[in-house]
């Protein structure tokens, strides 16, 4: 079936109206499942909820749910009536939420029960939203969507300290979505596992949108469970799902010795992995173990998600990012200019799955979008066939576990502290996490405070995710000749005192 569609909404009815009985969408928590035609009509009920709430196209409707159906539903209704949907991770502490509420602009908030305690200080309007069961068979109004209408804002940690709300369109959704698709050979046959956090790109595209392009189902988990992670394979006959690095040393560590007797997990394709690159060892183990395919790739929000993916048979290469999927990228220096293949540069994207700019902040989206080019700020090269590889990071960003975490802003809250002189957030090798985040702190004459001090003031303003695991006190922290913090020095000073 050829799809050309102008929306979201668009190519939903497209495969309802193809395959109406096919089942699109499965609850593991409570086994309840959705064909694409039941999917398509609850989809219009909770859209119906929120026009009577008074959303109407172009607002922005923030999201706090934990991976269920009902999430999937949610975005789904936001994209009919032309509205944003606006996932808030879950793991941000109350102040944090506020801000991307806040700065979003958002209308009205859907919220399950179980985080209306973290919404306390949120000026909006909060619907409670536990279960599609209990909306009421209401239709909302007409509502005419295009490509190029905005469908998502997710906010990318900043470098300057604050979140920036990250524009995608309609257009950029369904692009990723035929491009992955597309190059991973998925059909209507496939049944992707959804155990990524829905308020990532990575379980919006690789495994609910990619599913729905290609006419499969997907099946969302509430979250990663090591124990459970094959008996639930099994049970649905998943083809492939959706990991960070992280999720497959602890599949090794649970079952050294392969999936556990009686089950069947011979449907199982391959395991699709990104956010960093998954260590060599790490790799060859998982797959001798499980007898499955680690398929690499690369990108960002900005990319919608993915930008390059190993391909999915022998061709592939461990410790690559792999090739493009769709959109065009290159290697350059600082001017722009493309280096020779085998050379470090600079990662530069352009296609019709990069983001559409940054929410009101034009000077953040020229910088990153000079010369036509969306620059990722990491740094790569590319070798003599074609695959690129991602060696570093032009920012100081650290990736723990899959979350994108920047210093700056775990900075800030240290400074905060009224024992503080000077501090730098840090990010130290980790064997679980990939990078675990170590605070480097010189305290002001005569000042007291412990390690736990330090972590425990953290903790009640950050997500537990950025806050320090480690801290070490000195007496002063490297500068470079302008005064600016030598951070990656520090990395180094830290490496050596372990």
């Amino acid at each position: 079936m050829t799809l050309a569609p102008r929306s979201i909404p668009e190519l939903l009815h497209q495969r309802a109206t193809a395959a109406p009985d096919k089942i699109f969408l499965f609850s593991e928590t409570d086994q309840r499942r959705f064909t694409y035609r039941e999917f398509e009509a609850v989809v219009g009920r909770v859209a119906g909820m929120l026009w009577a709430n008074g959303v109407r196209k172009g607002d922005v409707v923030s999201l706090l749910l934990p991976n269920s159906v009902e999430y999937v539903i949610a975005y789904f209704a936001c994209w009919q009536l032309g509205a944003l949907a606006g996932p808030i991770n879950s793991l941000l502490k109350s102040d944090e939420i506020a801000y991307v509420i806040s700065n979003s602009e958002a209308k009205v908030l859907l919220v399950n029960s179980g985080f209306l305690s973290v919404v306390e200080k949120a000026d909006i309007q909060i619907i409670q939203f536990d279960s599609v069961e209990r909306v009421p068979d209401q239709q909302p109004g007409e509502t005419r969507i295009n490509n190029d209408d905005e469908a998502i804002i997710i906010y990318t940690s900043g470098t300057t300290g604050k979140p920036k709300g990250c524009l995608l369109t309609h257009g950029n959704v369904i692009a990723n979505a035929r491009q992955i698709s597309s190059w991973l050979g998925f059909t209507e046959a496939d049944r992707l596992l959804t155990i990524m956090p829905l308020f990532h790109m990575n379980a919006v595209s690789v495994t609910t949108m990619s599913a729905l392009y290609a006419g499969g189902s997907t099946v969302v988990s509430p979250k990663f469970s090591a124990s459970r992670f094959w008996q639930i394979i099994s049970d649905y006959q998943i083809t492939s799902f959706g990991s960070v690095a992280t999720m497959l040393s602890m599949l090794l560590s649970t079952y050294p010795d392969g999936v556990p007797p009686g089950l069947n997990t011979q449907q199982l394709r391959f395991a699709m992995c990104g956010s960093a690159p998954v260590p060599a060892e790490v790799m060859k183990r998982f797959e001798e173990t499980f007898n499955c395919l680690v398929v690499e790739g690369y990108g960002l929000s900005e990319s919608t998600c993915r930008s390059t993916f190993n391909p999915p048979d022998q061709r592939r290469r461990p410790g690559s990012c792999g090739l493009p999927i769709g959109n065009e990228m290159r290697v350059v220096d600082d001017d722009d200019r493309d280096v020779p293949d085998g050379s470090l540069g600079e990662i530069v994207l352009r296609g019709e799955n990069i983001l559409k700019g940054y929410y009101k902040n034009p000077d953040a989206t020229a910088a990153a979008f000079h010369n036509g080019w969306f620059h990722t700020g990491d740094i790569g090269y590319r070798d003599a066939d074609g695959f690129y590889y991602i060696v570093d990071r032009k920012s100081d960003m650290i990736i723990r576990g899959g979350e994108n975490i920047y210093p700056r802003e775990i900075d800030e809250v240290l400074y905060q502290h009224p024992s503080v002189a000077a501090a730098a957030a840090v990010g130290v090798p980790d064997d679980l996490y990939g990078e675990e985040v170590a605070a480097v702190i010189v305290l002001k004459d005569g000042a007291e405070a412990s390690p736990q001090d330090i972590i425990d003031f953290c903790k009640s303003r950050l997500a537990d995710y950025k806050c320090p695991k480690t801290v070490h006190f000195v007496d002063d922290i490297p500068k470079g000749p302008t005064g600016k913090l030598l951070k990656r020095e520090l990395v180094r000073m830290l490496k050596e005192t372990k």
